[in-house]
């Protein structure tokens, strides 16, 4: 009979939450962030645990990246294999790991931003380091091991990392809803932090800082505000200020150069053309002109950024501007953000160390556990041999006289001798009285015949006092926090002598740094705009000799202070502001620059309406009338912003502006529809409004009507216009009333 279909009802916005949260908690907790315990995300510590079960060791020839990427992705990470591939590539690259984890060889990328080769032509294998402080003990139950994605293999859910990873390389990643931006720190300095922690557990951050100062990032560089990194470290989020380094080398004939030798981690990549291309703007933009060239001699010895100056220049004000106006002085933000207990948390240096040490003991006492467990089954077994050699004769006895291997080993075990034939009563009372345990009765049956030469019975001997050492070595750890304390500190401290490395980054106060901006001589120029857009400036003089080609060459031409800003006002009801100063000031053949390329100016969507420059209409008024007749007063002073754009008025849909001009008052306003309708009104009569207002209707238009231009009228203008053949005098028409019909022409 075939089953009815159930259907389960359910709130869509609670499906779509329960829905999203799943999914939210998924990239948090299983993507983007690591774990506090060895500081790794999952696809990282799944490439490191497949590189060690596919044996490429550092002693090791290397092996395809290919090959270990698609055993990674087929075995424990099913994602995409540029995630895999990435990851890889990050953890072989020494200018972004404080500690590299992989031993790349071939083309892993350069501090500039070049990528990595493709993955079939790039090898790798696990540093040495990695090997021992990672992945060491994984054969001996130190952690649990879960199921793969499929259930075909196991994976540890977490590997036995014995230095804290999460400090030593720090991390960064997006989940959903937060992120987390720990910096690289030095490898010996945060040892020390951890074996202080260990002797004293109520250390504070304060007392810490004293092992560990402040990051260290791979690229070295300057940290700037040494002061506030205690804040940064007691609460686990704030900023830090880094510099490059810059050394000032004196050239011949007095001209100096800047070289910059490290730069700031938050520059490695795409941020070093981006730093080359400001400086050219710094040139180019005239906020200085000390600099005569640029050139990046950078290699794999390292960073060398050549900045050629004029003779005479002042290089240390350069130097504080290139700090200033560039990412040669930049800001690390801070959010030491991983999973404890299953739950991101935001942690200070002081609670991260102590979620490692609480990790380190859990490791050895798994480690030791194991370890004499089997020590004990060992001595087990040891006991036993050593016995069996002092009655080896009755042994052989009963092997000879068993029947067969089960009748000898309950011999051996329970004494148990029917069916066993033995030379005499006295060998058989004695084989009843034996007690062997199973292991020890299965190595005498397996044991070979030569391990009874005295030798080998000494080196039994031997092992047996060995053994019986271990037992109590290992009891005596896993008795004592404070002798398992000494085996974790002397393991720290033989990892510090051999990879430690010297401290590259500066930590340091610095005051913020001050440009000398030189001042600039205001002088009258001529803004010059041709029909094409193209803007610049030129002085008076050149002006005046060339007025005549100036004029009819150029759509605006207007006097303004070099310090003064140009006002652009368009038809969609917007004014750009433009810097005069951004302008190319120069000859009067010149080309000039496209106004679109340094305002918000958009040719393609806005229409030039007015241009004017600020200093102009701040003491005066200006009229804005738009083409359903919308007309309005506004005081030029509320155009004075800092924004480079805002909105100049309101429009209704499907509006747009017609005029803007300044006005004083006396002036008269003829507006001419499409259908040839004249309305001349005075501005005096229109009202002054906001800027944000739509305004006041100046003419009653009929259906389908709307106004095609309009002109303002000073007393003794005289414009004439053509209407279907005749001419009409604008300043003859009849001065009518505001929001009237007009007369048809």
């Amino acid at each position: 009979m075939k089953q009815e279909e159930q259907i389960i009802r359910t709130e869509y916005s609670e499906l779509m939450q329960k829905s999203y949260i799943d999914y939210a908690m998924s990239v948090i907790i299983a993507r983007a962030l690591p774990d506090v315990r060895d500081g790794l995300k999952p696809v990282q510590r799944r490439t490191l645990y497949d590189m060690h079960e596919l044996g490429i060791r550092y002693d090791k020839p290397y092996r395809k990246s290919a090959r270990i990427v698609g055993d990674t992705m087929g075995k424990y990470h099913p994602h995409g294999d540029s995630s895999i591939y990435g990851s890889l590539v990050v953890m072989a690259q020494d200018f972004k790991m404080g500690l590299p984890l992989v031993d790349g060889h071939g083309n892993f990328g350069s501090i500039e931003g070049d990528g990595a080769a493709a993955m079939r032509y790039t090898e790798a294998r696990l540093q040495k380091i990695t090997q021992e402080a990672y992945l060491a003990d994984l054969d001996k139950n130190v952690v649990d091991f879960v199921p793969n994605f499929d259930e075909t293999e196991k994976e540890p859910a977490v590997l036995p990392v014995k230095v804290p990873n999460l400090l030593i390389n720090g991390a960064e990643g997006i989940a959903v809803g937060m992120t987390t931006n720990i910096p690289p720190h030095n490898f010996g300095e945060i040892i020390d932090g951890v074996i202080a922690y260990m002797k004293n557990p109520d250390i504070n951050t304060a007392q810490m800082m004293k092992y560990v100062p402040g990051p260290d990032f791979p690229t070295g560089g300057i940290v700037s505000n040494r002061d506030e990194l205690l804040g940064v470290y007691s609460t686990g989020t704030g900023k830090i200020k880094i510099r490059g380094k810059v050394e000032i080398e004196h050239g011949k004939g007095g001209k100096d150069r800047l070289v910059i030798t490290e730069i700031p981690y938050t520059m490695i990549g795409a941020n070093i053309g981006k730093f080359l291309n400001d400086v050219y703007s710094l040139v180019e933009t005239k906020k200085t002109n000390d600099i005569v060239d640029i050139t990046n001699q950078s290699s794999k010895e390292g960073i060398r950024i050549v900045i050629e100056l004029r003779k005479g220049a002042d290089a240390e004000n350069l130097k504080n501007l290139l700090y200033k106006k560039t990412k040669l002085e930049d800001t690390f933000g801070v959010n030491m953000l991983a999973v404890v207990d299953g739950r991101p948390e935001t942690m200070g240096i002081v609670p991260i160390i102590r979620h490692h040490v609480i990790f380190q003991y859990e490791l050895a006492t798994r480690k030791y556990t194991t370890l004499l467990a089997k020590e004990q089954e060992k001595k087990e077994i040891q006991e036993g041999l050593i016995k069996a050699c002092d009655v080896i004769d009755l042994i052989i006895e009963i092997l000879r006289g068993s029947k067969n291997i089960k009748e000898a080993k309950a011999c051996l075990t329970e004494g148990i001798t029917e069916n066993i034939k033995f030379k005499s009563a006295e060998s058989k009372k004695l084989a009843a009285q034996l007690r062997f345990t199973e292991r020890q009765a299965d190595a005498i049956l397996e044991m070979r015949l030569y391990k009874l030469i005295g030798l080998e019975i000494e080196a039994l001997l031997k092992d047996h006092e060995k053994t019986l050492a271990n037992i109590a070595r290992y009891e005596e750890i896993l008795g004592s926090r404070a002798a398992m304390a000494k085996v974790i500190i002397k393991e720290l401290e033989g990892y510090k002598k051999e990879y430690a490395t010297p401290r590259k980054t500066a930590i340091e106060n610095l005051d913020e740094v001050v440009v000398e901006e030189k001042k600039i001589e205001e002088m009258d120029v001529v803004f010059l705009m041709d029909r094409f857009g193209y803007a610049k400036t030129i002085d008076l003089n050149t002006y005046e000799r060339n007025k005549e080609a100036a004029d009819s060459e150029n759509r605006y031409v207007l006097t303004c202070r070099n310090t003064d800003k140009i006002c652009i006002f368009t038809n969609t009801g917007q004014m750009h502001l433009l810097k005069v100063l951004d302008l190319p000031f120069g000859k009067f053949r010149d080309k000039g620059i496209p106004i679109d390329n340094l305002s918000n100016y958009n040719s393609n969507e806005e229409n030039f309406v007015y241009l004017c420059n600020l200093a102009a209409i701040s003491h005066s008024r200006l009229i804005f009338g738009t083409k359903t007749a919308m007309l309005k007063v506004v005081d030029g002073s509320e155009f004075d912003v800092a924004k480079r754009t805002t909105a100049a008025t309101k429009l209704t849909e499907k509006d747009e502006v017609l005029l803007v001009r300044r006005v004083e008052g006396n002036e008269t306003l003829v507006m001419h529809s499409e259908k040839d309708f004249f309305l001349r009104i005075e501005t005096s009569t229109i009202p002054e409004k906001k800027k944000g207002a739509v305004g006041v209707r100046g003419m009653k238009l009929g259906d389908g009507d709307y106004l095609k231009a309009m002109y303002l009228l000073a007393s003794g203008d005289n414009v004439n216009l053509e209407v279907k053949g005749k001419e009409v005098a604008l300043n003859r028409l009849h001065i009518g009333n505001r929001d009237t019909k007009g007369t048809k022409k």
